[in-house]
């Protein structure tokens, strides 16, 4: 099969306002309300920083309807911002192949906004695994996955319940499979959605801030914050 050309590939990042309860709520748990919020626009600005890193790739944000403008306002970097169709994270990565494969073919991945310390040369592997396959997916540690890559609209693929719970790889998989979709797929990563996550990312950024250097600047302003949080029991 002939590769497609490098211009066609497209990074979307699953993104919504950065407001207070409304983002990173399990942390909300452990941490103040406005740390959490200005964790989440760290860890989305230094996602932004990452997808710009990668060569020949058109960088989007697909949001929520209701955060349209706001998000647009926050990033303010001449990156479009779609509105997704519908409600909820399975509507808004359906709204993405939906929308970016729908005028010309190209390979589309669908990234999350927190894990701005994933090294780009696994996005770029993701987008290579489009020339051969229809799907390439990046699990999680959790059963979720953080990546989710296809060069056609497949309602289907996201179609039911289970999105954001440890079941959301396994589910994805089968409905692929009944699809009759080939899949690939990345590295096993981790995003940050529980304090473990967290102390994890702390720990990486401690020794390579460059990895997500404003993620890293929010650990040092907050670290008397998060402190009090406990280790995680074993290696996640």
């Amino acid at each position: 099969m002939a590769l497609m050309p490098a211009q066609t590939r497209t990074l979307v990042i699953m993104a919504k306002a950065p407001r207070a309860g409304m983002v990173k709520t399990r942390l909300a748990e452990s941490l103040p309300s406005s740390a959490v919020t200005a964790l989440y626009c760290c860890l989305l600005e230094d996602t932004v920083a990452l997808a710009k890193s990668l060569s020949d790739v058109r960088i989007a944000v697909m949001c929520p309807e209701a955060d349209e403008y706001e998000l647009a306002d926050f990033l303010d970097r001449g990156i479009p911002v779609v509105a997704q169709k519908g409600e909820g994270l399975a509507a808004g990565l359906a709204s993405v192949f939906a929308h970016f494969t729908a005028a010309v073919p190209q390979r589309v991945i669908a990234f999350n906004s927190d894990s701005p310390h994933l090294a780009p040369s696994v996005l770029d592997n993701a987008f290579d695994s489009l020339a051969t396959h229809d799907v390439v997916i990046g699990p999680t540690h959790d059963g979720g996955y953080y990546l989710v890559g296809a060069k056609a609209s497949h309602p289907a693929l996201f179609a039911g319940d289970g999105m954001g719970t440890r079941s959301a790889l396994d589910r994805l998989i089968s409905r692929a499979r009944a699809l009759q979709l080939s899949t690939a797929f990345t590295d096993l990563f981790y995003d940050v959605d529980v304090a473990d996550d967290l102390i994890r990312l702390g720990r990486e950024l401690e020794i390579a801030p460059q990895r997500a250097p404003r993620t890293a600047a929010w650990f040092e302003k907050w670290k008397q914050a998060i402190a009090h949080l406990k280790p995680p029991t074993g290696d996640l």
